[in-house]
């Protein structure tokens, strides 16, 4: 019995081995080309050595090899650290977060920027990459909520949403970042949302200037 237990787990371990060489080349293979366009369940398997059927067995499609990657990079990149702004006290600080968050994810990995172009050049990953942008928007939302004490009006509320939603958007960060720093970057951001907030929140703005 201890004999088959062993070599169960030591399957285990070489199929977890093979799926992160495979989830590695694949972001390789963005970060070189810079583009999704040659990306292919093929390719990737050449690139990790090994065959199309292991990378077909492992993630079922180009589409679930993608998000594997994207996972993965999200993972290195600090995206997970989201999981922590809703716990914070203070608001305004969790806004400052979710943009230094995804400033520093943005600038972290040249694959990045490859995964970004499927939503123009990719329908099917694109259409799974615009869902996970809809979760940062989610999160946005219920910010500004708190922010506000949901006094706002809910269309002047989700006018913010919608801008803090692009200024924190990849195409922002890459438009922003061709003559500054990622820090530089985020200072600017975290400007400009909070702009957006505080023409929201008047009296609280005032009240916060008053006690400096």
């Amino acid at each position: 019995m201890p004999k088959r237990n062993y070599v169960s787990s030591a399957r285990a371990s070489a199929a977890a081995e093979t799926r992160e060489r495979i989830i590695a080349a694949g972001a390789r293979l963005l970060r070189k080309d810079a583009s999704i366009a040659s990306f292919s369940l093929d390719v990737v398997a050449k690139a990790a050595g090994v065959t199309r059927l292991t990378v077909y067995n492992q993630f079922g499609s180009r589409r679930g090899l993608l998000e594997a990657v994207f996972d993965d990079i999200a993972r290195r990149g600090g995206l997970f650290d989201l999981a922590e702004v809703m716990t914070m006290a203070d608001p305004r600080a969790a806004l400052d977060r979710i943009v230094t968050i995804f400033c520093n994810f943005w600038a972290h990995d040249p694959a990045i920027g490859a995964l970004n172009q499927a939503i123009a050049t990719d329908p099917e990953f694109g259409e799974a990459l615009l869902a996970r942008n809809e979760r940062r928007r989610e999160l946005l939302t219920g910010l500004v909520a708190r922010i506000t004490e949901k006094r706002a009006a809910k269309r002047a509320a989700q006018d913010a949403v919608d801008l803090i939603f692009v200024l924190t958007s990849y195409p922002t960060f890459a438009a922003l970042s061709r003559q500054r720093s990622a820090a530089g970057v985020c200072r600017l951001l975290q400007t400009a949302c909070h702009a957006a907030v505080d023409a929201l929140t008047p009296d609280q703005r005032g009240s916060a200037e008053r006690k400096k």
